[in-house]
């Protein structure tokens, strides 16, 4: 069995009709694990499913063995967010609104993912637990702070698995692994019972091989919790994704900012962008104003808001984080309040941007990231990750929903073609992924 290639949607037909077993499913991805895993340093935990293995094959994902990042609580496991002297000591007490959303799905999770230090990183370098590998190429970083779920779902340790998002860190990974990764609207999906980063501004999403397995996770996990604050319920649908995707005019990103990405990405997603055109689609090419702007504010906001979540341990035991991490903390507890609400005051305009932004279009297309995996050695964590969040911050800011799909190499390295919507329409953008995803296989 090929787990590299076996899809949570085949998967799911093959337990459902009989043809395979979650047992073997279950032992194929282990064996895989005990593989690979010792090069690629993806998980964290590892749990004993021997005795949770379910019979019944129908609930929506039955017997599928999937992962999340160690960012997440799961009842009776520590939650060690890659800083060992910090957390851990204890198991969780409760699983999280994810975890629970999971479990009553009928998933198998059998482990959890390592992240760059309290997530508050882009590279997966990691000095507590060591880098996560990219298993396109184990020299090169696999993008963060998601980093072990991304490589997981890459290397076929996993069928799926969840990573959460602050600025990027579930579409660059995802990008940067060659897999599939969603970051849906702020307040979709609850962050109760995950480690925040920014209580302002992380999103939990599915990280998957395919655009339908990772809407498949999502339309698991997202609803209403009334316990996490930052929840909104909605009436609209979050089930319309297998529907077709309608003509829609789609904007195209150019402009300076944009065309700072390496001329290979460039190239790609200017023909992702063709692919849509050929789909019947409108493609217009728009220059956004403010991406730099709003990418810096989300950057300024992140460090702030981590720095006051960490604020205790930041100046009780400094030392016992990480040099990128620390820098990047003392960065935030700097940050004066002048510069936090001037930050806000972009996201404010940002936001309302948008909305008009997308009275007039439908979709946005733009690259993920600006960069290929980098080389793990002598690399500055700090410093190299505005070049992975330049594209994708400024969703964070805004909160809209965007999606990452694998649209080539260069260099042998994944490329990644970030589709982006308006608030609360995130069946448009997942109909969109579907759709170009479905005409490159078929060619």
């Amino acid at each position: 069995m090929d787990t590299t290639t076996l899809t949570i949607s085949r998967a799911r037909t093959l337990l459902q009709a009989g043809e395979l077993t979650a047992a073997d499913l279950a032992a194929a991805c282990f064996a895989v694990i005990e593989a690979r895993n010792p090069a690629l340093n993806a998980f964290s935990q590892l749990f004993d499913v021997s005795e949770s293995i379910p019979a019944d094959s129908q609930a929506p994902l039955s017997g599928l063995p999937l992962a999340v990042k160690d960012l997440i609580d799961v009842a009776g496991f520590p939650t060690v967010a890659g800083s060992p002297r910090f957390f851990g000591r204890e198991p969780a007490l409760k699983d999280a609104f994810v975890v629970e959303k999971l479990k009553e799905a009928g998933a198998l999770l059998i482990g959890k993912t390592n992240t760059h230090e309290i997530a508050l990183g882009l590279t997966g370098i990691n000095p507590h637990t060591g880098p996560v590998r990219n298993p396109h190429d184990p020299t090169r970083i696999t993008g963060g702070s998601s980093s072990g779920s991304a490589a997981a779902v890459a290397a076929g340790m996993v069928l799926g698995a969840l990573g959460t998002d602050t600025g990027g860190s579930i579409r660059v990974p995802s990008a940067l692994c060659g897999v599939v990764g969603f970051k849906p609207t702020f307040g979709r999906v609850s962050v109760r019972g995950v480690l925040p980063l920014s209580w302002n501004l992380d999103h939990v999403g599915p990280i998957a091989k395919t655009v339908e397995d990772a809407a498949l996770l999502y339309q698991v996990i997202a609803g209403y919790d009334p316990r996490d604050p930052n929840s909104i319920a909605t009436q609209d649908t979050i089930s319309r994704w297998r529907e077709n995707i309608p003509p829609c005019r789609i904007a195209f990103a150019i402009g300076a900012y944009i065309e700072e990405a390496q001329p290979g990405i460039l190239t790609a997603v200017g023909q992702a962008a063709e692919v849509f055109r050929a789909l019947g689609h409108e493609v217009v090419e728009v220059e956004i104003p403010r991406l730099r702007e709003a990418a810096q504010a989300n950057g300024t906001m992140v460090i702030a808001d981590a720095a006051a979540f960490h604020r205790e341990r930041l100046a009780e035991h400094p030392d016992w984080f990480g040099a990128d991490v620390r820098e990047r903390l003392e960065r935030g507890r700097a940050v004066t309040s002048t510069e936090y609400i001037l930050a806000r005051r972009v996201q404010t305009e940002m936001k309302r941007y948008f909305d008009l932004f997308f009275e007039q279009y439908d979709l946005l297309l733009l690259p993920t990231t600006a960069v290929v995996a980098a080389p793990i050695e002598g690399l500055d964590s700090a410093a190299y990750a505005p070049k992975l969040t330049r594209f994708t911050a400024p969703f964070n800011l805004t909160g809209l929903p965007a999606l990452t799909v694998p649209c080539g190499k260069v260099d042998g390295l994944p490329v990644g073609l970030q589709i982006v919507g308006k608030a609360w329409d995130e069946n448009t953008v997942l109909q969109a992924g579907l759709a170009y995803e479905q005409a490159i296989t078929a060619h």
